[in-house]
């Protein structure tokens, strides 16, 4: 492992590389497990010092205006397609895009909005992690359902791969996931979770 490449792995953690940059260096990542494993313990690191920041409480109307603006019209995606003509009323299509896509407090975490249903209290989400990614331990605020779609996922002990399924009750706890190769997953999340009220953001 050189120099440079320990200076890009810094660059990649706090997201400063250029995409086309970001594309030669998780190629390298994938070729270089001593680069793998450097990157990995550089995102342990960066994540200590995120959960050691002190945890500053919102205020307590706070969840009330996110919910009132989630149940309100303008919650919906934003983004939508024209509809085409003839096509039948409460049918929506999204076109495979790069576009929505949003960088989560974890650095190579990001989440994709596709449906919002505030009546029925749930929302459809794309989630993805970029290879070497951790997401540290954490509380689940709901239930969480993820289906995986492509690469790896390790969730404690359990590695899931394309076509595996994960359901977590509220206030269920994970340990550190993480993935090596960067993974794809579909999720099913409530409306009041955190990640769902970034998404709709």
């Amino acid at each position: 492992m050189t120099e440079q490449q320990q200076e890009q792995a810094t660059l990649y953690a706090f997201g400063e590389l250029s995409p086309a940059e970001e594309r030669e260096f998780i190629a390298a990542v994938r070729a270089d497990p001593e680069l793998r494993k450097f990157l990995h313990g550089l995102q342990k690191t960066l994540e200590q010092l995120a959960l050691s920041t002190p945890i500053v409480a919102p205020p307590a109307s706070l969840k009330g205006k996110l919910m009132n603006r989630l149940r309100s019209p303008a919650a919906k995606p934003s983004a939508r397609p024209a509809q085409p003509a003839g096509l039948p009323a409460g049918l929506r299509f999204l076109a495979q895009s790069d576009a929505g896509w949003k960088p989560l407090p974890v650095p190579g975490a990001f989440i994709k909005l596709l449906s919002l249903e505030p009546g029925r209290g749930y929302a459809v989400l794309l989630g993805k992690l970029d290879p070497g990614t951790r997401y540290p331990a954490h509380t689940n605020a709901g239930p969480e359902d993820f289906y995986i779609i492509t690469g790896d996922l390790h969730v404690g002990d359990q590695v899931l791969g394309p076509g595996d399924f994960h359901h977590a009750d509220a206030g269920s706890h994970h340990t550190e996931n993480y993935s090596v190769e960067g993974c794809t997953l579909l999720a099913v999340l409530t409306t009041d979770d955190p990640l769902v009220q970034l998404a709709a953001g």
